[in-house]
C-alpha cells in the first residue's frame, strides 16, 4: 500500500518479494483517476464510518500505539489487527457493525498508522502489545479474554500469539493470511522491495499525488475504490518537502521496519500449533495469492482443527473486495463459538 519505491507484501510472508511484477494501471495507481476527489459510496459505508471511534494510544514498552475503539465496556471483546504498513482505519468501516454486541477495539501495530516508530521491531513483542491494548480498552471485562481478528500479517501476529500466548484469547479469526514457500536465498542478496536507509520516502506535494500513488500489496484490482480512497487517506501524514520549503504528504508507517525487524522464531515449527487449542478459523479470499502460495508447495501452518472459509469474488484484501461478506462471515463465525461470559450489570 504504498509508493513504488515502497511496496512491500502482506501475505504473512517474512519480508517482501524480492521482485517487482509487470502492472497495470489500475493496478500502479486505482485512485489515479479520481484526481484527489473522493469515489461515490454507498449508504452501508457512510453510516459505517459515521459510527466514529473514540480515538487514544496505549502505552507498550516504552511505545504509544494507537487505538480505535466502538461498543460498551463489559461486552465481550473483539481485536482487530492490520495488515502490513496498514493501520487501524482499515476496520473503521468493519468493526461498527459489531459494535452492538461487542466491546470493539482496532489496533495500529508499532511503527504503523499513528503508533510510535521503535529502534527495532521483533515478532515476539505483538503477545504482550496486544495484551495491553486489549486490557486498557476493556477487552476482558466481560471476564472472558477477546477474539483476536488478524488480516495478512496481522494474522500471522495473531497466529504467533495463540501458539505462545494461548490464555490472551477466546478464539483467532484470520483473514488470508499465509506463509510463501521457502526458497533458497543469500542472506547477502539485496531484496529492492525493501527500503533502506539511504532511500528516503518519497514526500508528495499535494494529498492528491500522495492519492494517486497508493496501491495495495500483493498487486490486485480494486473493485471498491471508495474503501481504498479511505483507507488511503488515513495512511498518509504531513511532513517536511525535501527542499525545505512548505510541508507535503508522505506515508505514516516506517519505512525501514522490515529491515529493524527480527524475524527470529516467525514461522510455526511441526508440532508448534499444539498449544493454539482454542477456537479458530481462517477466512480468505478465493481469488487470493495465497491459494497460489498453497498451489506452490507453502506449508500448512494452522493447527488441524482450524475451519477454512472461502469468501468468493475476493482478493488477498478480503475487506476491500467483499466487506458485506466479511462480516457476515466473522459474524456467523462468532455466533456458532460458546458465549463469552458477560460481567455482572
Amino acid at each position: 500500500m504504498t509508493d513504488e519505491a515502497h511496496e512491500r507484501a502482506q501475505t504473512g510472508d517474512d519480508r517482501p518479494a524480492p521482485a517487482r511484477p509487470v502492472l497495470s494501471p489500475d493496478l500502479i495507481s486505482p485512485l489515479a483517476t479520481y484526481a484527489g476527489a473522493k469515489p461515490p459510496a454507498p449508504q452501508w459505508f457512510r453510516e459505517a464510518i459515521a459510527h466514529a471511534p473514540e480515538r487514544g494510544f496505549v502505552e507498550s514498552r516504552g511505545t504509544r500505539l494507537e487505538v480505535l475503539t466502538w461498543g460498551e465496556v463489559g461486552r465481550p471483546g473483539l481485536l482487530f489487527i492490520h495488515g502490513n504498513s496498514a493501520h487501524a482505519d482499515w476496520w473503521s468501516f468493519i468493526a461498527p457493525f459489531f459494535a452492538a454486541d461487542y466491546r470493539v477495539a482496532a489496533v495500529s501495530t508499532a511503527g504503523m498508522g499513528g503508533s510510535d516508530w521503535r529502534e527495532t521491531y521483533a515478532m515476539a513483542d505483538f503477545p504482550g502489545d496486544a495484551e495491553a491494548v486489549a486490557r486498557a480498552a476493556g477487552l476482558h471485562a466481560s471476564g472472558a479474554p477477546p477474539v483476536y481478528v488478524g488480516h495478512s500479517f496481522g494474522g500471522a501476529q495473531t497466529l504467533y500469539a495463540a501458539i505462545r500466548t494461548p490464555g490472551q484469547m477466546r478464539g483467532a479469526i484470520i483473514i488470508d493470511s499465509g506463509f510463501r514457500p521457502r526458497v533458497a536465498r543469500s542472506e547477502e542478496e539485496p531484496v529492492r522491495s525493501i527500503p533502506t536507509a539511504d532511500r528516503a520516502f518519497r514526500v508528495y506535494p499535494d494529498q492528491a499525488a500522495a492519492l494517486a500513488r497508493f496501491r495495495l500489496m500483493p498487486p490486485q484490482p480494486v473493485a471498491n475504490a471508495f474503501i481504498a480512497d479511505f483507507i488511503a487517506r488515513r495512511s498518509l501524514k504531513r511532513a517536511p518537502a525535501p527542499d525545505g520549503r512548505g510541508e507535503g504528504w508522505t506515508w505514516r508507517f516506517d519505512p525501514l521496519m522490515w529491515s529493524k525487524l527480527e524475524r527470529a522464531g516467525w514461522r510455526p515449527e511441526p508440532g508448534m500449533q499444539a498449544g493454539a487449542t482454542m477456537p479458530m478459523v481462517h477466512i480468505y479470499g478465493a481469488l487470493s495469492q495465497l491459494m497460489v502460495h498453497r498451489e506452490e508447495g507453502a506449508p500448512a501452518i494452522f493447527p488441524p482443527h482450524c475451519q477454512q472459509i472461502e469468501i468468493p469474488e475476493a482478493h488477498h484484501h478480503v475487506m476491500i473486495d467483499q466487506p458485506l461478506a466479511l462480516v457476515s462471515a466473522i459474524r456467523a463465525v462468532l455466533a456458532g463459538w460458546p458465549p463469552a461470559a458477560h460481567a455482572p450489570t
